[in-house]
């Protein structure tokens, strides 16, 4: 069994995010964002609680006001959104260049995972953050444009839309965005919340391969990557990945993406590390195995025998696959 073949098929993919939405981008901004604001009065919502004790650490204003801006008043906010976010990791776009990818004309909008592969798609690692409005701060407060799905409607009758959020003043309350035809939206933070509570607080970062946000989760950044990996050139994986394991040294998925990512742009001593650091730290079978067969690639079947047994040792479901790993070391052993 390739050794690709086996540590993709263990690893979990990226979220399932496809949500039906109608008619997305509408330009209603003042209309619904008024209802928005009666509605969120009164509350205590967690933008009050930063507001009255903003977090240690978190600058009192930030604006990256050298963020690019793609005016939209159309249901193109997609593409406009993500060709900002891309613009400013570095990653010159045009929303033209996107449409294609992420805007479904049939639901006249782009859905969340067609945003996040069509990120990938040019060359980003597009991770989600917590959502939370703290986390969503900082990432801008650490210089990170950050895409947000907002519903400017109602619940019942929704108007969902993409802005980038670009900085934010906490003693006047505000949040800027680059939304819609508007390079620099002024939203009460406590307005902005609501709207953004309707997509479950829904946002992602992109940023070039080797670096992640300052929020993300463990998980969400091994999701990030190991999509990532799909769709990018080997060596640009294990950049990504190195930058996951630098944070997060003993994660197995990551250790195994970097072995994977390795292996198929021909670094057989640095995927060999790799699946046996997996395999030294985590005792695997499926990094037991991918060793092995790497081993067996560099002409050291010997080793890869040792590695074979000790994945067969606690095989469980992949007995069958250790199994033909050692057939295979045995073919290729001289005989004595």
């Amino acid at each position: 069994m390739p050794v690709g073949a086996l540590a993709v098929a263990l690893m979990p993919g990226g979220h399932a995010l496809v949500r039906t939405r109608r008619r997305p981008c509408a330009p209603l901004f003042a209309f619904v964002l008024l209802l928005a604001a009666l509605l969120a009065g009164g509350c205590a919502t967690p933008s009050a609680r930063l507001l009255a004790q903003p977090s240690a650490g978190l600058p009192s204003r930030v604006e990256l006001a050298d963020t690019p801006f793609f005016p939209d008043d159309s249901h193109f906010c997609g593409p406009a959104a993500l060709a900002t976010s891309l613009s400013a990791a570095g990653l010159p776009t045009r929303p033209a260049d996107l449409v294609d990818h992420v805007f479904l004309p049939g639901r006249e909008g782009s859905l969340q995972i067609e945003m996040l592969a069509g990120a990938r798609r040019s060359g980003a690692v597009a991770t989600l953050i917590p959502g939370t409005l703290e986390a969503l701060l900082r990432e801008v407060a650490a210089g990170h444009p950050v895409i947000v799905l907002q519903n400017l409607g109602l619940s019942w009758a929704p108007s969902w839309h993409y802005a980038v959020a670009v900085g934010y003043d906490l003693d006047a309350g505000e949040i800027l965005l680059r939304s819609g035809p508007m390079k620099r939206q002024v939203l009460g933070l406590r307005t902005f919340e609501h709207t953004w509570k309707r997509s479950a607080h829904w946002a992602f970062v992109t940023l070039p391969p080797g670096r992640l946000p300052l929020s993300v989760t463990e998980a969400d950044a091994s999701d990030a990557l190991i999509a990532f990996e799909r769709s990018a050139p080997p060596r640009s994986a294990a950049l990504a990945y190195r930058s996951g394991l630098q944070r997060w040294p003993h994660s197995y998925a990551l250790e195994m993406g970097l072995g994977n990512a390795l292996h198929a742009a021909g670094d057989l001593p640095g995927a060999e590390a790799a699946f046996g650091r997996a395999a030294d730290t985590h005792d695997q079978a499926a990094a037991h195995n991918n060793r092995a067969r790497v081993l067996l690639e560099l002409g050291r079947p010997a080793q890869a025998r040792q590695a074979a047994e000790r994945g067969l040792a606690v095989a469980g479901p992949l007995r069958a696959t250790l199994l033909d790993t050692l057939r295979a070391i045995d073919t290729a052993m001289p005989a004595h």
